[in-house]
């Protein structure tokens, strides 16, 4: 079997969490609990190009906040 999340040729969403954090996701799977969907559904490369445009700062959104005071 393979790798849901490495199929080229499927439709992904792209994931966020409180802490602004992204995860790419198949759009047959549900939704985890805490999650939010940010972009698509699209191609697997299109949610990795927002991914990279768009989560610069891999550090929790809490600790980001925290360092700034």
């Amino acid at each position: 079997m393979s790798n849901p999340f490495e199929i080229n040729n499927h439709e992904y969403y792209v994931l966020a969490n409180h802490e602004s954090q992204h995860s790419m996701w198949p759009i047959f799977c549900p939704v985890p609990r805490g999650w939010i969907v940010v972009h698509g559904p699209k191609r697997r490369q299109d949610c990795l190009d927002y991914i990279a445009e768009n989560w610069m700062d891999l550090r929790p959104k809490s600790l980001a906040d925290k360092m700034a005071t």
